[in-house]
């Protein structure tokens, strides 16, 4: 719906952004008196009512002047506001948020009862933009191609300035063989219009690089911008997650603080609009059955006010979202008694760790109610959470102690943004997670100790495993280690490790995506951002990567380096021809990139190349078309062909090897050693 078919657009946005902001406010103030508050929201009041007098929304209009009524007498007190008083502004900012998200348009189309419960119930606050944030992303990468493109215009404009050089350069001789039939004045004038044909070629070939430069520098940033734009970040939940908090905490005279952590981290809108409502279920829940009454926590020995905390953690590409609370945390003996009276024996059921206990109920399927209700509502066997990480390919896991209980909600997610690292290697650029960053050294050779289990360097007093980047990427491939290296300490779960790297580029704050369906799953890899070309790059994850260090042995000084191969990969995905280009690259291979096989066919009439990667499904030609052509060709049925593809039936894995293709290599399954491995093996044969 276009913005002059629908007045309420832009208003919603801004009512969305007004009412949230009053929601805090009224939080904060219930926390601590401030005239300068009760300021702020009676001018945050004033311009909602302003604006939603113009879009003739007077419901709106009318609540908003109440609650100006409200707020004006204690614009200039001291003193805290009268209890009355302060749920009589409270039920104003209800009312208007009630208002706010009755304007928000239908979706149409049924997406079952659970899943549409989620759906529905979902804030308000995080819908919308997210479709015009996404077209102008589309309009900016278009753009960004557009511009690339007249890089061939300040190309032809280079030629033009040499061409006219050439002209002005040879006008004394043009004046010499030419004075007998051109007068004096008119070869003057030929060297004058030269002259001027220079200077202005080269004031266009100028003012074309500076605009170039100058355009794509402002498209970069206009990228970042709108990307950032396109991820909200967590604290957009807090006010609604601390108001559920207060009001169930006032509800049964308990007395809790809430706090929230990770409000930093900036996620895709449609990802935070579905977990939140889990996140409310979480923390309503643990104040109403997991932390106890002031009674009971003084005879336990706790301090009266219990505490609840909402933690977002980042863990490669996927996030956590952790609940924890102090309270008196999940009675096993009374879900051991559930268990028995549903069929299982004693014995079983006593043999039962508390994991055991609480993954059953996490599944669903286990009544409690009636025996153990602080389950019933902490995200535990409802359907709400269970749906949410259905929907998102998550998970959710529960630990309980006596001291209170943790219930973790983890969900993989389209777009992230991260504070990383950028470094080189093998003329390849990496992305790493800056919060797993410890430090950075130079090495040199020497500084290497290797043994039988591999190589370390000394640090601070410690032993810490060292590998080369490139080693990494090729698991236990050995790696000639020569001269300096520069060196990242990355912290896993369990462990430090320093990666060797050819240069640190620098910090940089990053959008990062997920790697495309059917790419290679690497655990090191967490997904791919783009650089300032709209080329992908890896971004590392730091537990894998720790792994994979430490994974690494046989580190050699003397090894050979792996013997240049021109290889060439052949796929119209740019994202997946990166990706496959960085693997090969660091392990020590040439590669030259085709986007069809049709550019393909072309390149091999100019080059030698010792094995062609080929993806199945593509524009015109597809991979077994390309396979069965090279094979029937005398120059160049020697050269090895492997196909890449997610097509994993075993008529075309039959089919695959029928063509010519010397191995069949699914996506969804790749691994990185063993393709290395494989290409090793066929050059060798080859």
């Amino acid at each position: 719906m276009s913005g002059a078919r629908d007045p309420l657009r832009y208003f919603r946005v801004e009512a969305r952004e007004i009412s949230d902001a009053l929601e805090r406010g009224v939080l904060d103030l219930e926390k601590e008196m401030a005239p300068d508050l009760v300021g702020r929201m009676l001018r945050l009041a004033h311009t909602l009512k302003g604006a939603a007098g113009v879009v003739k929304q007077r419901a709106i209009a009318e609540r908003t002047h109440a609650l100006e009524d409200a707020l004006s007498p204690f614009r200039d007190q001291e003193g805290d506001i009268p209890k009355d008083a302060f749920d009589g502004i409270l039920a104003h900012v209800d009312a208007i948020a009630a208002l706010v998200a009755e304007l928000e348009p239908r979706k149409s189309g049924d997406s079952g009862p659970a899943q549409r419960a989620v759906l529905d119930e979902a804030s308000t606050v995080l819908r919308g933009g997210a479709a015009e944030m996404d077209a102008l992303l589309d309009a900016i990468s278009e753009a960004g191609v557009q511009m690339r493109a007249m890089r061939h215009t300040v190309e032809l404009a280079v030629r033009a300035r040499r061409l006219a050089d050439r002209l002005v350069d040879g006008k004394a001789s043009f004046r010499a063989k030419e004075a007998a039939s051109v007068s004096d004045a008119a070869a003057f004038k030929t060297s004058a219009v030269a002259e001027e044909l220079r200077g202005v070629i080269a004031t266009m070939e100028q003012a074309l690089k500076s605009g170039i430069d100058l355009a794509e520098r402002e498209m970069q940033q206009a990228r970042t911008a709108a990307e950032r734009l396109r991820l909200l970040p967590c604290s957009v939940v807090l006010a609604s997650l601390e108001r559920a908090a207060r009001d169930a905490a006032q509800s049964l005279k308990k007395q809790v603080s809430f706090s929230f952590k990770g409000d930093d981290v900036r996620l895709d809108a449609q990802v935070l609009s579905l977990v939140q409502r889990a996140l409310l279920q979480l923390v309503r829940n643990a104040v109403v059955h997991g932390i106890e009454t002031g009674e009971d926590r003084a005879n336990a020995g706790k301090p009266p006010v219990g505490h609840v905390e909402l933690e977002v953690v980042r863990r490669g590409n996927r996030v956590a979202f952790i609940c924890r609370d102090d309270g008196r945390g999940v009675d096993l003996d009374a879900v051991r008694k559930v268990l028995r009276g549903g069929g299982l024996s004693a014995p079983e059921v006593q043999a039962m760790e508390a994991n055991d206990l609480l993954a059953l109920l996490l599944k669903g399927g286990v009544t409690t109610s009636g025996v153990i209700t602080e389950l019933s509502g902490r995200g535990i066997g409802l359907d709400i959470v269970r749906e949410v990480a259905s929907h998102l390919g998550g998970e959710v896991s529960a630990r309980t102690t006596s001291k209170g209980t943790g219930i973790e909600l983890v969900v993989p997610v389209s777009l992230s943004s991260v504070e990383a690292l950028l470094v080189e290697t093998a003329g390849a650029v990496f992305a790493m997670p800056l919060g797993a960053v410890r430090g950075s050294l130079r090495l040199a050779a020497g500084d290497i100790a290797r043994t039988a289990d591999g190589a370390s360097i000394a640090h601070d007093g410690k032993v810490i495993t060292f590998a080369p980047l490139s080693g990494a990427l090729k698991g236990r491939t050995p790696v000639r280690i020569t001269g300096n290296h520069s060196a990242v300490l990355v912290e896993g779960s369990a462990a430090l490790a320093a990666i060797g790297v050819d240069r640190l580029l620098g910090a940089s704050e990053i959008v990062v995506r997920p790697l495309p369906a059917g790419a290679f799953a690497d655990p090191m890899v967490a997904g791919v951002s783009l650089d300032a070309e709209g080329i992908p790059r890896l971004v590392l994850d730091p537990q894998g990567l720790v792994a994979a260090a430490l994974r690494t042995g046989g580190l050699s000084r003397d090894a050979a380096a792996v013997p240049l191969a021109p290889i060439l990969i052949i796929d119209d995905s740019l994202t997946t021809r990166v990706l496959e280009q960085s693997i090969l690259e660091s392990a020590g291979y040439e590669v030259e990139l085709a986007t069809s096989a049709e550019e393909a066919l072309e390149k091999v009439k100019h080059r030698r190349y010792a094995l062609f990667l080929v993806d199945v499904e593509m524009p015109g030609m597809d991979g077994f078309s390309f396979v069965e052509r090279t094979r029937a060709d005398p120059d160049l049925r020697a050269i090895p062909a492997i196909l890449v593809t997610s097509r994993n039936s075993p008529e075309d894995q039959r089919r695959g090897i029928d063509v010519g293709a010397r191995a069949y290599v699914i996506k969804g399954e790749f691994d990185q050693g063993q393709v290395l491995e494989t290409i090793r093996e066929l050059l060798e044969r080859s």
